[in-house]
């Protein structure tokens, strides 16, 4: 299950890498040759929604994400987990019902064919990979509510100590 999560977070990087790639290309060829790559804002656009859900699915797990609770760090070991239960519950419900929702504009984006401005490149495959990695975060969100329900000692996070 470990391999399956680290995957995970390597899609997500590769995604930040394809992303800034996009971004340096456009500014180099632009600057330099005076050149306009094609669609370079779409794919550009598409591709930060795609890392941007991969993203979701590569913090959701760890939970090392930035956070500020001032009643769970006053709270005692045993009420910590309690409310780390309950967060990643609705967190579960919240990505759950937004991967239901991106699959139909998967669906409805493919049906109605819509495609980029310049090379008229079908849109819906970023929305799928997209929900893919939407996807991805129910099911490790679902593994970190299973290992903090019933093998709270399976949790690889490290918790960050607070400055004084």
């Amino acid at each position: 299950m470990d391999r399956f999560i680290d995957v995970i977070e390597w899609i997500a990087a590769f995604f930040v890498g394809i992303v800034a790639l996009n971004t340096f290309l456009a500014v180099f060829m632009r600057k330099f040759f005076a050149v306009t790559i094609p669609d370079y804002y779409n794919f550009g656009q598409f591709m930060l929604g795609v890392l941007i859900f991969w993203g979701i699915a590569a913090t959701s797990y760890r939970g090392s994400h930035i956070t500020v609770d001032l009643v769970w760090a006053a709270a005692s070991p045993r009420w910590q987990r309690v409310i780390d239960i309950f967060a990643t519950l609705v967190l579960l419900f919240v990505v759950s019902v937004q991967t239901y929702t991106l699959f139909d504009k998967v669906v409805t984006t493919r049906a109605d064919h819509i495609v980029t401005m310049d090379l008229q490149v079908p849109i819906w495959p970023f929305y799928l990979v997209s929900w893919i990695g939407d996807v991805s975060a129910v099911l490790l969100i679902a593994i970190r509510t299973f290992r903090l329900i019933f093998h709270p000692e399976q949790m690889r996070e490290q918790r960050m100590k607070p400055v004084e």
